[in-house]
């Protein structure tokens, strides 16, 4: 993988931090096409299962983001799951998407 840009690391480091801060499996956060950044984690009720993809795009689209330019999940996932992708895309955009680590290495 390519080195990540200054705006994409930002936001491996938002996921990481508050990943580490809810003591959570996953975080995630995202840039939209304004450039506003969104982090949450992964949400684990019994009436509520979200991924921490699907849990900052619901923080993103409840504060009005319309379009994302990229989207950061760290996880010990060896990738991210194609229903994660699929949410992210259904706002819109064509954002990049990074895999990190927990300790914040890229995997893809």
């Amino acid at each position: 993988m390519s080195e990540l840009t200054p705006e994409d690391a930002k936001l491996v480091t938002l996921a990481r931090g508050a990943r580490a801060r809810n003591g959570t499996p996953e975080g995630a956060a995202v840039r939209d096409d304004t450039g506003r950044t969104y982090v949450a984690t992964s949400v684990a009720l019994p009436s509520l299962p979200l991924s921490a993809v699907q849990a900052v795009v619901v923080v993103a689209v409840a504060s009005g983001a319309a379009a994302f330019e990229a989207v950061a999940l760290v996880s010990d996932a060896l990738a991210i799951a194609d229903t994660d992708r699929a949410t992210v895309l259904e706002v819109g955009g064509q954002p990049v998407f990074v895999l990190a680590g927990p300790d914040g290495v890229v995997r893809a």
